[in-house]
Formats: C-alpha cells, structure tokens, sequence
C-alpha cells in the first residue's frame, strides 16, 4: 500500500514538472462558459524597459536625494477624558544639511515635543536635540549624531519660474521615501501654520500630504529650493490631503535663519516695522499717489524701524473692497538702490540683510520724494 501511494506522489511531481517544463505558455487554453476552449495568448516584453528622458531624470533625482530626506518622529502629551495625560505621536519629514547631522524641518513637526527621534533612510533611529526653533518662519534645526549621512544640495529660490518642474519627497502619511512630482504654480505670500506671513511661498502641484511638512521641495536637478510646509484645504470637508494647492518657504528664508542661528544662536530677522499695502497702477490712480507702484505703509509698529527712522503710516481710514485701510502714509519705492513693489521685494531685501543693518529707503510724502537712513530692526517687533 505504501509503495502504491509513493508511486502515486512520484507520478503526479513528474507530471507536474514535465507541464511547467514542456508546455507552450504563451499559448494557453481557457475554457468559456459555454465549456468551449479558447487560446489565450501573452505579450511577453522581449527586451529590458526602456525609459524616457523624463523618467530617467525623476529616477536619477529620487536615488541622489532620498539617502538625505528623513522621517521625524515627535512625542507630545495631550489629556484624555478617561485616561489623563496620555502620549500622542506626530510625523513629519526633513532633510540633512550636513555629516555633523544637522537637519532643518518645519517648526509645527516638533512644537511642543517632549521627544524627537529621526529615522534616517538606512532605517537607523537615532534621537535627535533641537538646536534652534523659528515659529514665525515654521522652521525649526535639529541635530542626531549619526555616521555616514548624505548632506542635501541647497539652490537658490531667488529665480525660480512658474511652471518649472519640482519634486516633493518625504513622508506622506507614515510612508517613507515618497516622492511625487508637479510644478511650480505661483509664488505668494501665505499665512503660515503659526500664523505669520510665508513671503514668497512656493506654490506647487506636486502631491503634498500630512507628513510631507518639512521635506525638501526640488528643482529638475535635486537640489532644494524649498522647504514644505502646509496645504490647501476644502474648508467644507474637515480632510488635510491633497488638494493640489501644496505650500513650501522657499530656501533663501531658511538660509537667512540659519544664518541667526549659526551667528547669534537665535532668530534675529530683520523687519521694517511697518505695516504695509502693494500699490499697483490702479490703486495708484484711484488713491492719487506719486508712483505707480511701491509699498504703502498703513501704520508703524510702535518703536519699530520706520517708527524710529521717521516714516509716517497712514491716518484716513478707507476701504478696499471690505477691508479696511489707512490712506495718507508714506510710499516707499526704493530701498538700498533696488525697487520695490510689492512684499516678496520686501521679504528678498530683508534675506539679504541682518537685524542691526543701516539701509537707505526712498519714499514719497504726498508728492515729495525723500530719502532717509533706517536701522533695521527685528521680526518679533513685527509680531508684537
């Protein structure tokens, strides 16, 4: 009986062998439902894929930067009905600036954290220690002591171009290494996470989802040109996801931040203390004023740059649209030999200068050009 069965096991191996080793694949039988047997034939590729110029570039930008691009693990208590005090985890994204692991990522990923811990991509955890937070600029410095780590290729955002390609990568939803792809939409001025204004903020396309915050925005070439930091939202729909209006503050800010931290070990960016309204052609002509473009104070921040240096914020109210303005203030057009026209020149002279820099305004008073000298101060006056 049991050389019967060994014969049987042994007849059906070799039956099944000699099909898989024999039979013609690419030419298989399936039976219909009217029991009738019909060929069914497969396209197999005869030859390795060939990819695009497009697609060759998005894999040579993933396999350059992905080693730099980390995942942030952040622990905070938040109070529970039942249970009191519990521990609440949030995950966000960053990318190293350097081997003495220092890694920039978004101040709203470790606000409040009584732990950080990064996973860099080897999959290695380490704690981290936070070297410098920025809540004005939802940009926050951080430090692990890790070897071997791939440092990240800052540009620069200073020219960056509507409908140039981009890159996002980081960790949507818990799910590491990500990347997704787009272009540039606009370049605005935002209100970030905290509040304050994003001064030329990177509008894109490219699928930004929660855990996405403080990952690397990317030009064609893998090099960061911003840094993301929130998305738009139906206000109908109580969902955080993609909306294909995603927000990332471009790399000068960080650059000029990390410059605070790197000389006065805090944030010392610079600000006018003012309070101020683009003017272009049109309002130009409506309110009556010198030039057809510049910046028209509204008010002065008390003791603050332009308070200090004697400019004048306006003193008859008005309204645009439903927003009410001030009229009657200076209009400034020119501030150390440069022109300017709107907030994102404001916010490009501030990133070139530091809190204690003496620059030249041009302004008009009602028709009157003058120039004075004003000592720059510093951001939190603005807040204030």
């Amino acid at each position: 009986m049991n050389m019967r069965r060994l014969v049987l096991v042994l007849l059906i191996v070799g039956g099944f062998w000699y099909f898989i080793t024999h039979a013609d694949l690419h030419n298989l039988s399936v039976a219909g439902s009217n029991g009738v047997k019909t060929p069914l034939t497969l396209t197999v590729a005869q030859a390795e894929p060939e990819y695009t110029s497009a697609e060759l570039n998005n894999i040579a930008v993933y396999k350059r930067v992905v080693p730099s691009v980390v995942n942030i693990t952040s622990t905070t208590t938040t109070m529970d009905f039942f249970y009191g005090l519990v521990p609440a985890e949030g995950q966000g994204s960053g990318f190293v600036l350097d081997k003495q692991g220092h890694i920039l990522t978004n101040y709203h990923v470790i606000a409040d954290a009584r732990n950080i811990e990064v996973q860099t991509h080897d999959k290695h955890r380490y704690t981290a220690q936070v070297i410098g937070r920025d809540r004005l600029h939802d940009l926050a410095l951080l430090q692990i002591n890790a070897p071997n780590l791939v440092p990240a290729v800052l540009a620069s955002s200073k020219e960056l171009q509507v409908g140039q390609q981009v890159y996002a990568i980081g960790n949507p939803f818990g799910l590491s290494g990500t990347m997704t792809a787009g272009i540039i939409s606009a370049i605005r001025s935002v209100k970030g996470p905290e509040g304050a204004p994003i001064e030329n903020a990177i509008q894109t396309d490219a699928a930004i989802n929660p855990g996405n915050s403080g990952g690397p925005l990317l030009n064609s070439r893998g090099e960061v040109i911003g840094i993301n930091s929130l998305i738009a939202t139906n206000p109908n729909e109580n969902v955080e996801q993609s909306a294909g209006i995603g927000f990332a503050i471009p790399i000068d800010t960080a650059k000029a931040v990390l410059g605070d931290f790197q000389k006065y070990g805090r944030v010392r960016r610079p600000s006018l203390g003012i309070v101020s309204l683009p003017i272009g052609p049109s309002l130009a002509e409506q309110m009556n004023l010198a030039a057809d473009y510049g910046i028209l104070i509204q008010r002065t921040i008390p003791g603050g740059a332009a308070e200090r240096a004697g400019l004048h914020g306006g003193t008859q109210p008005a309204y645009l649209g439903n927003m009410q303005i001030f009229l009657g203030g200076d209009l400034i057009v020119n501030i150390d030999g440069q022109d300017v026209a709107n907030t994102q020149d404001i916010s490009d002279v501030m990133n070139r200068h530091q809190a204690g820099d003496t620059v030249s305004v041009t302004f008009f008073r009602g028709q009157k050009k003058m120039t004075t000298r004003l000592t720059l101060g510093e951001a939190h006056e603005q807040a204030a």
